[in-house]
């Protein structure tokens, strides 16, 4: 299991334009059997500041998400929208906790 974290500065004018879009992929996201959790986060203090937590169960698991129809409607939807090219950072999984 790996956990990534997709830092995105959005475009001040079309914050809700992407949270919607987001939102619409993350829902259809944790659908897809090797995803454990796909979370939009938004920083309090700066609302043009997302975060996209997405935990695989395997490095298949995250490829095959960038194949689906949902990941690339997104991805063509809020391309635009970016105040900067989005990036990420991939992290292990140390100890997890199930809710």
């Amino acid at each position: 299991m790996f956990v990534v974290h997709v830092q995105v500065r959005v475009d001040p004018e079309r914050v809700d334009e992407f949270v919607a879009a987001s939102l619409a992929n993350a829902r259809a996201s944790v659908q897809e059997p090797g995803v454990v959790r796909f979370d939009v986060i938004q920083d309090r203090a700066d609302p043009a500041h997302v975060v996209l937590v997405e935990v695989y169960r395997d490095d298949d698991a995250a490829a095959a998400h960038k194949t689906t129809a949902h990941y690339a409607t997104w991805r063509d939807t809020v391309a635009d929208m970016m105040a900067q090219p989005r990036g990420s950072t991939k992290f292990s999984v140390l100890f997890w906790t199930a809710s």
